[in-house]
Order: C-alpha cells, then structure tokens, then sequence
C-alpha cells in the first residue's frame, strides 16, 4: 500500500523533474488490445529503451508473454535481460532507488497503471511526439507537453531533433477573418512562436532534416505501438472482460424472455 502511495505521488513528474503542464491539445489514439502485433512491437520498444528506468512492478513476464502470443523460451531469450529472472518474475528494472536519485533527482515512476491515471493514451502519445532540443536542459531536451520535464528523449535516435521555430502566418482581425493588403489583397502576416503558435493551430516544432532514422509516420507508428502496450498493461484483463460482459448481457436478454413470462403467470389473478 505504501508502495502504491509513492507511486501515485511520484505521477506528476511522469519522468521526474520540475515541470510543469502545458495546454496543448492531446492527440487521439485509438489502443487496439487485440492487435497482437502491436502489442509485440511496442513490448520490444518498452525492454529496449523504456526499462532500464522505468519498471511494471504490476506486471508478470508470463502473463505478457501468454497474452501477446510470445512463447515462454522466446520471451526469456529475447525479453528478459536479468539471467536470474524466471519466466513467473515482475516485470522489475535494476536500477537501484539511490542511483535513480543521484542520476535524475527522483526515482522514475512505475509505468504499470500510467494511461490509466495520467490522462489516458492520448497524454503519454502526445507527450512521446513533442520533445524538442534545448541546451538549456540538463539532457538537452524540453518537451512541449510538459515543460521543464527531466527525462531525457530515449528515442531521439529513431524521431530525429526537433527545435522550436517561429513563422509568418495571417493576422487575423477581430471579427476571425484574415487581415488582407487593401492594394494587393495578400494576406497580411505576423511572426509568432511557442503558445501562440499552438493557439492558432500551427505546431511550434520543426524537425533537423535527417537527423532520425525513421521517418516521420514510422516514428508516430512506434509510438502508438508503445501507447498500445502500456495501455495493455494497464488492465490487462480488458479483453477478457469485455468478451465475458457481452455473454453476460446475452444471458440476461434470454433469461428476461422467461422471468417476465413467469411474472405474468404468477399475476394474472391479481388483475
């Protein structure tokens, strides 16, 4: 319970460090459960760049590997990293609490329930796409959604650099309309940066030419599947659930048909 309590109070800084919420839109996405490709993916993504901070405590490498379709000896060859691990283990890191004080301040927080206490899928997608270059950062990264965060952008190799930019776009006048040149008829334009490019729907984040190796639809598509997986590991039962709870309601639909039957049986005297 402990354990739980620390975690819940470790949430806000998703990778710990004084930042603070940002109000930009979240981009939506739709986790697929039954997508066990996906899932696959984003497991692989999850051990290769996520786990060496961020544990699933909540979390069994046999139930993973039974619900994803993994075999038992691939799971512990290709997944597992601790040789003393066995396949029925928590999904735990090795990081050690002092380390994770000394190297970001706070340990990183578990991951297990995340999009289900952190504003959902759509927060932790938005969050993974809006890191952007900032030397002023001890990683030498910010991220548009939460400012100020201190974690370091794990996948920067495959996004690619991103940096803040500003552009020329319409001005606009009070009724909504564009401002135009009343000789040449052009729209008149203005230089705007940072909030006030979100707030007329331009993204402020530009990314270096070549600087990732994937590009940008491949980069979104390891994203979702990372999205998908720890939306998985959230409640890993959903599926199971939900295919039980539609039995459930067929049953009831039939077992109606015969109770209310019964009840007028057992009434028809009465009126």
């Amino acid at each position: 319970m402990i354990r739980f309590l620390c975690f819940l109070l470790l949430l806000p800084s998703f990778a710990v460090g004084a930042g603070g919420e940002t109000a930009i839109a979240l981009r939506q996405v739709e986790p697929r459960g039954d997508d066990q490709a996906s899932l696959q993916r984003g497991m692989r993504t999850f051990m290769n760049y996520c786990h060496a901070c961020h544990s699933l405590q909540y979390q069994r490498y046999l139930r993973t590997a039974d619900d994803l379709g993994v075999p038992h000896d691939l799971m512990m060859e290709h997944v597992v990293f601790d040789p003393e691990a066995s396949i029925g283990d928590q999904m735990q890191n090795a990081m050690s609490e002092d380390a994770a004080k000394l190297w970001f301040g706070a340990p990183p927080p578990d991951l297990t329930l995340y999009t289900k206490l952190k504003g959902g899928p759509d927060y932790l997608y938005t969050y993974m796409l809006n890191f952007y270059e900032d030397a002023t950062r001890p990683f030498g990264v910010n991220n548009l959604l939460f400012e100020n965060v201190g974690m370091p952008h794990v996948l920067q190799d495959l996004q690619g650099i991103q940096r803040k930019v500003c552009k020329q776009i319409p001005l606009l006048a009070a009724n909504g309309g564009e401002v135009r040149d009343p000789l040449s008829g052009e729209p008149v334009t203005e230089e705007k940066c940072g909030q006030d490019l979100l707030d007329r729907g331009f993204s402020p984040l530009e990314l270096v030419e070549g600087s990732g190796g994937l590009s940008a639809d491949e980069y979104e598509q390891v994203i979702y599947d990372l999205t998908n997986f720890l939306y998985y590991v959230g409640d890993p039962g959903r599926l199971d659930r939900e295919r039980i709870g539609t039995f459930v309601l067929l049953f009831l639909a039939f077992f109606f048909v015969f109770t209310y039957l019964l009840g007028r049986e057992y009434t028809k005297e009465i009126h």
